[in-house]
């Protein structure tokens, strides 16, 4: 079985979903390829120069609204962000370099929290140091490894791989092959792996 989650660092949606996954994975013996990517260059192929939250307003006050009753659902703390959408460059190329790693599903959690429960600046690299160190992380290391041009490049494949992959959104789940989208479709793609036909 096989089980992608796409996600964003900027993206609302996929705060909830990072943070619920894993323990639903656990319950069900289902393990996770964490793939982060950025949503610019999709929105860019849109024509849009800005997340269509912010575009289309009345999109946008309804998406918070939906956070706030998410969030308090699932009692994950929630502050809606000073700046948005933030720039996630640095932890998604580290994300992605550094995939395969134990600490990952962590690293993703806590910047997920700094931006959209403490309202700090995830582009930062003193806010993403912050959060490596707070898993026990050579920050140093892993920063200067993530700023190098392999790790530039793998992140711009792993970009071509969504598009390849016809991924247009965050959070997206890819259920031995079946694309669910959107944090209300996580069980709905757990369900899938279980039960539904892998495709050719």
């Amino acid at each position: 079985m096989s089980f992608q989650f796409w996600f964003e660092f900027a993206s609302t949606y996929s705060y909830p979903a990072a943070m619920r996954i894993e323990s639903l994975a656990v319950s069900q013996r289902i393990d996770i390829e964490w793939n982060a990517f950025l949503l610019g260059p999709v929105f860019k192929a849109q024509g849009w120069n800005d997340s269509p939250f912010n575009i289309y307003l009345a999109k946008g006050r309804y998406m918070w609204r939906d956070m706030e009753r998410i969030c308090d659902a699932l009692s994950i703390p929630f502050r809606r962000p000073s700046v948005f959408p933030r720039n996630g460059l640095l932890a998604t190329r580290i994300a992605t370099r550094f995939k395969s790693s134990m600490w990952i599903p962590n690293f993703v959690r806590a910047i997920y929290r700094a931006n959209f429960a403490d309202d700090l600046d995830i582009g930062d690299s003193a806010v993403v140091a912050n959060c490596l160190a707070q898993l026990g992380v050579d920050s140093d290391e892993v920063i200067a490894t993530a700023n190098s041009d392999e790790s530039k490049s793998l992140l711009r494949s792993q970009n071509d791989i969504a598009a390849q992959l016809n991924i247009f959104g965050a959070p997206s789940f890819l259920a031995n092959g079946e694309l669910f989208w959107g944090n209300d479709r996580l069980e709905q793609a757990f369900q899938w792996l279980t039960t539904g036909e892998k495709l050719a």
